[in-house]
C-alpha cells in the first residue's frame, strides 16, 4: 500500500535511545502527518473490523495514540495498560522483560469483562515481552486475545514468536 510506504518513510531512527546501542524507531513524525495517521488508523481498522472484538487494550504510552481513535472507529471498549503507579483503581500486575531490561505493567481490574474479545495495541513490537504481559493481564481478568496489533515491527528480535501461542500477530511495518 502506498500509503504505508510514506508512513515508513517518516519514521525516524535515533540511535542510543533509551540507552546506548538501542536504535529507536521514532514514530512522531508519522503522528504530525494527518495523511500518514490516518493511513495508519485505516490499515488497522482494516485487520480488525468485523473480527467481532469487543475492545482495544493498548499499551503505554504511544499505543495509546493509536489505541482510542481506533476504539472510537470501531465503536468498542478502550482499555489502557499501564506502567506500575499510573492507574488510581485497584490494579492486577505483572512484570515483564524487555529488551533492555524488565518492568512492571498494570490495568485496573475491571478493564476486560470476562468473555470479552480484546486486539491489544502497541506501536512496536520487539521481543515481545510488554505485549506478552498485557496479554496476561487480560487472561488473568478472563478476556480472550483475538489479536496483537503493532505498528512497526523489528522482526530480528523474534517478538512475534514469542506472542504466537497467545494469539495472531500483525504488524504495519516491518524492519
Amino acid at each position: 500500500m502506498a500509503s504505508l510506504e510514506i508512513v515508513r518513510q517518516l519514521i525516524r531512527d535515533v540511535p542510543d535511545f533509551p540507552q546506548p546501542g538501542i536504535l529507536f524507531k521514532d514514530i512522531t513524525p508519522v503522528l504530525g502527518d494527518a495523511k500518514a495517521y490516518q493511513a495508519v488508523l485505516d490499515e488497522l481498522e482494516e485487520r480488525v473490523r468485523g473480527r467481532g472484538f469487543d475492545r482495544i487494550v493498548a499499551i503505554e504510552s504511544r499505543g495509546f495514540i493509536f489505541g482510542a481513535a481506533l476504539a472510537d472507529r470501531l465503536k468498542v471498549g478502550f482499555s489502557p495498560v499501564r506502567k506500575l503507579g499510573k492507574l488510581p483503581y485497584k490494579t492486577h500486575r505483572i512484570e515483564y522483560a524487555l529488551e533492555y531490561g524488565k518492568g512492571v505493567l498494570e490495568a485496573h481490574v475491571d478493564a476486560v469483562k470476562p468473555g470479552e474479545k480484546v486486539a491489544i495495541l502497541d506501536d512496536l513490537l520487539a521481543t515481545g515481552g510488554t505485549a506478552w504481559g498485557a496479554a496476561q493481564l487480560v487472561q488473568k481478568q478472563e478476556g480472550q486475545v483475538g489479536a496483537f496489533l503493532f505498528v512497526v515491527e523489528l522482526t530480528f528480535l523474534k517478538g512475534r514468536d514469542r506472542l504466537a501461542q497467545s494469539g495472531p500477530v500483525e504488524s504495519l511495518i516491518s524492519y
